[in-house]
């Protein structure tokens, strides 16, 4: 018990809430429930206020019926009653006695008195009876005077009782042995009569009609609304009360109704446990259905968020992945919704990475090897340009201007060269370099090739890769022309943000398949076919400015070739290093 609580305590700690999918499923559930829980909640507190409004109705308007029912049979008794008594009090009947009639004319009397009362029955009617003091009576020859007695009602009433006296419900137990209506529940009237002629003076008339419909009634009502049916005469005497113990509460739902013609009351008593039943049905079923629904919303919204969680997961841990260094790293990719643009751009990102990883790759290679070919190929400057100085001073000495004029430009074009404390100088600079270049080539070929730029001042104060444009002016002079004749033309411009260069010559041109080949990085070039200085060249300014730039090269084979380099304008600051313009 204790390691259930403490678990349920860990996932009750705010820590278990940081999970997207324990946020989304709580989220989810929470705009299920509310409403779900809203809407049940409701429906029950109408249909029970339906219900309990409906079932209080019905149960008044039962009790109303069997009002109307009752009142109609003791109405009916009563009239039965009153003319009877109405006839009596004729002077004509004045000698109807309380003994067996002994005269023809009292048989008279005594047969058409009991063909008025035989008139006066109906078919509900069991026996209407004028009983003397004596014992003897009128009427069907049916009735056991002596067992009356074993009416509760007839044994309670009083001698000196005047008027009607309702009887109320009971079996009829007082007939003839062979009599078919033998234990047949009746209802009965007494009426003592006080006739001022003094005929039957102190008789009482016995009326009684058949009350199984009416307690049949009764048994429907009680069955029906499961309510302890009562009825009291306005003495409190019990005429009628539903079998069975029944103690009444405060609670109860109470139906009354009370009977004009004699003042019975009828209650009907229904324990509030039994009137709210039906609406405790509906909370019960209201209750196992909000209860299902919630299950039902906690699966789907537990599968719906495993699906949505299950992808967001995958590309967690595809991000870990990456992160790793695992670049060949991608997820999949299974809906053109959200997530799955989300998939693609992170396939996309991974993808763009791992193609930068290898540009730098790349670029490092190609920076490495350049070292490794300048340590290689690295002299000692000092030796060489001592040596040069004194070559040239020599030719000075024996009068060989050309000669001397040679080796001051070579020394020019190597010392711009050789120096390899900075990498980026001044675009004025590297044109210095190759009009000492191209003296030399002059002094070479002669006057045979011309030479013709086109740079604004202003443009020459930004910065350009070192030794850069010697090694196409070489590729010029050892590829293009023969014998060194030709056209050279440079020019250079200003295009927004970037310098744009033009080198173009008339020489021989490139072969097709060559020129497909010139700038490609792992091509290998046989010696005296060309292309390697093209090739740093494009080199240079790829590592120095970014992939993006770098040299493009047309040509025509037999026609010229037009190189165009196109870079950021930058300048140098007081520290020597470039900066953008």
């Amino acid at each position: 018990m204790n390691d259930l609580l403490k678990r349920l305590r860990i996932r009750l700690q705010p820590s278990a809430y940081r999970s997207i999918r324990t946020k989304f499923l709580v989220s989810f559930l929470i705009v299920t429930i509310i409403p779900l829980l809203s809407l049940g909640a409701m429906s029950y507190y109408q249909s029970a206020k339906v219900i309990n409004s409906q079932f209080g109705k019905y149960g008044e308007n039962a009790v109303a019926q069997l009002e109307q029912q009752t009142s109609s049979y003791l109405n009916r008794m009563n009239q039965t009653t009153e003319t009877i008594y109405t006839y009596l009090l004729d002077p004509a009947w004045a000698d109807l006695g309380d003994q067996p009639p002994s005269t023809y004319s009292d048989i008279m009397d005594k047969n058409d008195l009991e063909s008025l009362l035989k008139a006066l029955k109906t078919d509900r009617t069991t026996g209407i009876y004028i009983i003397t003091r004596t014992g003897y009576y009128y009427g069907e020859n049916n009735l056991d005077v002596s067992k009356l007695t074993a009416i509760p009602a007839w044994h309670t009433m009083p001698d000196s009782q005047s008027g009607k006296y309702w009887l109320g419900f009971y079996p009829r137990s007082h007939g003839m042995n062979d009599t078919a209506d033998a234990g047949m529940p009746v209802l009965g009237l007494a009426v003592s009569i006080n006739n001022p002629y003094g005929a039957l003076k102190g008789s009482k008339i016995l009326i009684e009609e058949n009350a199984e419909e009416l307690l049949h009634m009764f048994k429907l009502f009680e069955n029906d609304t499961k309510a302890h049916l009562r009825i009291n005469d306005s003495r409190g005497r019990v005429i009628y009360e539903t079998a069975g113990a029944f103690a009444s509460q405060s609670s109860d739902i109470v139906w009354n109704k009370t009977i004009a013609v004699n003042g019975w009351n009828i209650e009907s008593r229904l324990p509030a446990a039994s009137f709210y039943r039906s609406s405790g049905i509906i909370r019960s079923n209201t209750i196992i259905v909000a209860t299902a629904s919630c299950l039902l919303a906690f699966g789907l919204a537990y599968l719906f968020s495993s699906r949505f969680t299950v992808r967001i997961r995958r590309l967690k841990d595809a991000m870990q992945k990456v992160s790793f260094g695992k670049l060949h790293t991608r997820t999949q990719v299974e809906a053109k919704d959200e997530l799955g643009v989300l998939d693609i751009s992170f396939n996309n990102m991974v993808s763009g990475i791992q193609t930068l990883v290898g540009e730098i790759e790349q670029s490092e290679r190609l920076k490495k090897e350049a070292e490794l070919k300048a340590f290689h190929y690295q002299i000692n400057p000092h030796l060489l340009f001592n040596t040069l100085n004194s070559i040239q001073w020599k030719a000075r000495l024996q009068g060989a201007e050309d000669i001397r004029q040679m080796l001051y430009h070579l020394t020019k074009v190597l010392e711009g060269n050789l120096d390899i404390s900075q990498e980026m100088i001044p675009l004025g600079s590297e044109l210095k370099i190759i009009e000492h270049y191209l003296k030399v080539q002059e002094i070479r070929y002669g006057p045979v090739f011309t030479y013709k730029l086109e740079c604004e001042e202003q443009l020459k104060r930004y910065l350009i890769p070192r030794m850069t444009l010697q090694p196409l002016f070489e590729n010029i002079f050892f590829h293009g022309f023969e014998d060194g004749q030709g056209e050279i033309g440079l020019t250079i411009r200003e295009a927004g943000n970037h310098l744009r260069l033009f080198l173009s010559d008339n020489g021989a041109g490139i072969p097709a398949a060559k020129l497909e080949r010139l700038l490609l990085p792992n091509t290998e070039k046989r010696k005296g076919r060309g292309g390697l200085g093209v090739q740093n060249a494009n080199q240079k300014f790829k590592l120095h400015f970014g992939p993006q730039f770098g040299l493009n090269v047309q040509s025509i084979h037999g026609e010229g070739t037009t190189i165009i380099i196109e870079w950021p304008k930058k300048e140098e600051n007081p520290h020597g290093n470039g900066n953008s313009d």
